[in-house]
């Protein structure tokens, strides 16, 4: 039922709009799809009980970021689909460092789960690690699915999903990891929303 209202809800124009007069580049395809991401993440929030999901794409988070802005629509939203607002707060404004960590491990494996990908062993990267990169967002996060091997990557920007997913942007609140992983690797997102 849940999943539904996620699924089925329509958003406010203005998100896309937003997200086009960001991204002037992309076609209606492209805003589509970035909207289709910002559904995932709503997806992936829901199924984490309250925990908080860090957010893997730039892009997606300015169409979360417009979403939030049409108030009273987010608030309905919100109450419909977790019972309580889905705060949005900086990485930096999190509770304690690994906050951030935790919920990009956490939005792979519940992203990865979704889509039928081993987040142990990924053929390929879930739509919101992957969205950056394929619609050539210029500030976007960048994720590989392998940086063992020297020259995969260029150093500085791109993020190794085999170390997030302890294989080969935004967030919420979390009280825990439940990944089982280190919390020590660099990890992307840099915001999102959740709950204690």
């Amino acid at each position: 039922m849940r999943d539904r209202r996620i699924t089925d809800y329509v958003f406010p124009v203005s998100v896309s709009r937003k997200v086009k007069a960001t991204y002037p580049n992309l076609d209606a395809a492209q805003v589509r799809m970035v909207m289709k991401g910002l559904r995932e993440y709503f997806l992936i929030s829901a199924a984490a009980g309250g925990r908080m999901v860090s957010m893997p794409s730039k892009a997606v988070d300015v169409a979360w970021h417009e979403f939030i802005i049409c108030t009273r629509a987010y608030q309905k939203f919100c109450q419909a689909v977790f019972g309580r607002f889905l705060h949005h707060t900086p990485s930096e404004a999190m509770r304690r460092p690994t906050m951030a960590q935790d919920g990009i491990k956490r939005a792979w494996r519940l992203s990865c789960g979704r889509e039928n990908i081993d987040p142990r062993r990924p053929d390929r990267l879930p739509l919101l690690f992957a969205i950056d990169e394929r619609l050539q967002i210029a500030d976007g996060y960048r994720y590989a699915l392998d940086c063992s091997q020297k020259g995969n990557v260029a150093y500085g920007d791109i993020y190794c999903a085999s170390h997030i997913g302890c294989g080969g942007g935004c967030a919420g609140w979390s009280t825990d990891a439940d990944s089982g992983c280190s919390s020590d690797s660099g990890c992307g997102g840099g915001c999102g929303g959740g709950g204690d």
